[in-house]
C-alpha cells in the first residue's frame, strides 16, 4: 500500500528549529519529485519548497528562502524539510507531496499524485 508519513512537528519557540520527516512506503521514492506544502487555520493551502526527483535542484518560497533547507535521501526513501529560525506565521500543518513533474509551476498542488497526512508545525512563546 502506497503512504506517506510525516513526522518530526510539534511546539516551538520563535527562532527556533525543527526538522520534518517524510517517509515513504509502498513505493520507490526516486521516481518523484517531493514538495512540502502547508496549511494555516483559515487559510489555503501553499506551498513551501520543492526538490527534484535526484536531490540535485531545490526550489522555495520566497518567505521560507534562507531560512528552510529541503532534502531527501532515496536510500532511506525519506525527505526532509530542516527549518530554523521559525516564525509565528509558519505556523501550520504541514504536508509533504509526491509529483512527477519538477519545474517552475511547482506551486501547483494538482500536479502532485500522493500526499501524506500531514504534521503539525506550532511557532509561540
Amino acid at each position: 500500500q502506497l503512504q506517506f508519513v510525516e513526522s518530526g512537528g510539534g511546539l516551538v519557540q520563535p527562532g527556533g528549529s525543527l526538522r520534518l520527516s517524510c517517509a515513504a512506503s509502498g513505493f520507490t521514492l526516486d521516481d518523484y519529485a517531493i514538495g512540502w506544502f502547508r496549511q494555516a487555520p483559515g487559510k489555503e493551502r501553499e506551498g513551501v519548497s520543492c526538490i527534484d526527483h535526484s536531490g540535485g535542484s531545490t526550489k522555495y518560497v520566497d518567505s521560507v528562502k534562507d531560512r528552510f533547507t529541503i532534502s531527501r535521501d532515496n536510500t532511506k526513501n525519506t525527505v526532509y524539510l530542516q527549518m530554523n529560525s521559525l516564525k509565528p506565521e509558519d505556523t501550520a500543518v504541514y504536508y509533504c507531496a509526491a509529483a512527477y513533474y519538477y519545474g517552475v509551476a511547482w506551486l501547483q498542488k494538482d500536479l502532485y499524485e500522493h500526499w501524506g497526512q500531514g504534521t503539525q508545525v506550532t511557532v509561540s512563546s
